[in-house]
């Protein structure tokens, strides 16, 4: 797994996990909803996110080839993949489609650190700076004049809303999130507010600035609409619904069985209501074998790129015996290079949510014994391993 990738300042990044982009059938039949034909539409085995509906035949979103962020294009209709762009200098995040056009606008990260908002040819990927004065982060295209934003301002960000003829920036909230959303039947939009150890849900009317409280969210800063006017908002493996005109509290809109799907995020519906594209975490499974194989091998820099900075390591189950990564490369560093047979065999694996438990047989100089290991996976790293010696 790779490390975050940070945006000019540390506080803002795009995690650099092996996220796939899904795309479903959704709807109505009388007071249900029904989420059919989901398929994987990146199928990466790298960094795929930030979808966003092109039109109803077409997804674009970010996608990760040969160690490099362009945005790709996924027809619906053919189930075929291309991409917009090749910029070998820098990666590209948020695509979408600037309206009354047939160009996208993106979020452009250089090599040299600086970060700029552009506009790219859909037929031939080249580029031009849209805003000059403002280091964006999360975009949105009110109309195709007016982009309201996340930007990173004093180390933090701001809610902005931005003129393109005149470039005039207009900052109204600070501790704005990600998720910018046209609220339907309405000349409003959608924002993400901070608020202690919460989201809340505000609305922006970008012509007279007015603002508003919605509801709020909790920990998810993550929500998308449907026509109806109905907030969707993801946690886990699972999609909830919320009329703020209609319904008391969240409800199921939709529940994952696919083990493939975890910690979804990043979720849009497209303008006619008849599909749904989310992101979502690979398997804890996958991250646990990494691991394994990365202990068999003796491969300390992989082993430790499955953990995070402050993983904590029990004997037993409430038993800690140390925490952090440091740690945990001064106790299997030496080992690494000195037990030539180390070796480590499943004999059997259950995946339970973001928990994987393993029945182990391990062999250390020649001698041999058998343990259970309780990992935990949470944003695509282990952080917490309980062993249970048998």
């Amino acid at each position: 797994m790779k490390k975050l990738l940070l945006l000019f300042f540390p506080i803002i990044s795009f995690a650099q996990l092996n996220t796939e982009v899904y795309l479903f059938d959704i709807k109505k039949k009388g007071k249900e909803w029904k989420v059919t034909n989901g398929r994987n539409i990146s199928n990466n085995k790298a960094y795929d996110n930030q979808p966003h509906f092109y039109d109803d035949f077409t997804v674009i979103f970010s996608s990760t080839r040969n160690k490099q962020t362009d945005i790709a294009k996924y027809d619906i209709r053919t189930g075929s993949k291309t991409f917009i762009n090749n910029t070998p200098n820098g990666g590209e995040y948020s695509p979408q489609r600037i309206p009354n056009s047939k160009n996208v606008s993106a979020v452009r990260l250089d090599k040299d650190g600086k970060q700029r908002f552009y506009e790219y040819n859909i037929n031939t990927g080249k580029d031009k700076e849209l805003i000059k004065d403002l280091v964006i982060a999360y975009p949105f295209w009110y109309d195709n004049n007016t982009v309201v934003s996340s930007a990173i301002v004093s180390d933090s960000l701001e809610l902005n809303v931005s003129n393109i003829k005149t470039q005039k920036n207009t900052p109204i909230f600070k501790n704005v999130g990600r998720s910018f959303h046209k609220i339907p039947n309405s000349d409003l939009v959608s924002f993400m507010k901070k608020n202690g150890g919460r989201w809340d849900i505000w609305s922006l009317n970008p012509k007279t600035l007015e603002t508003k409280l919605i509801t709020s969210t909790i920990e998810n800063q993550d929500v998308c609409w449907l026509p109806d006017g109905t907030l969707l908002i993801p946690s886990k493996n699972v999609i909830f619904k919320y009329h703020p005109k209609k319904d008391q509290g969240w409800s199921l809109f939709y529940r994952s069985t696919n083990e493939e799907i975890n910690n979804i995020t990043r979720i849009t519906v497209s303008d006619d209501g008849s599909q749904i594209a989310f992101v979502a975490e690979e398997s804890p499974r996958h991250i646990v074998q990494k691991q394994l194989e990365a202990y068999n091998k003796r491969d300390l820099k992989t082993f430790l790129s499955t953990f995070s900075d402050d993983v904590k390591v029990y004997t037993y189950l409430d038993k800690l015996n140390y925490q952090g990564k440091e740690k945990m490369k001064m106790v299997y560093g030496p080992m690494f290079k000195t037990v030539k047979d180390l070796h480590c065999k499943i004999l059997n694996r259950i995946i339970k949510g973001n928990k994987v438990i393993d029945e182990e047989q391990v062999t250390v100089n020649g001698k041999s014994f058998k343990t259970v290991a309780i990992y935990e996976v949470n944003n695509g790293k282990i952080t917490t391993v309980r062993f249970l010696r048998q």
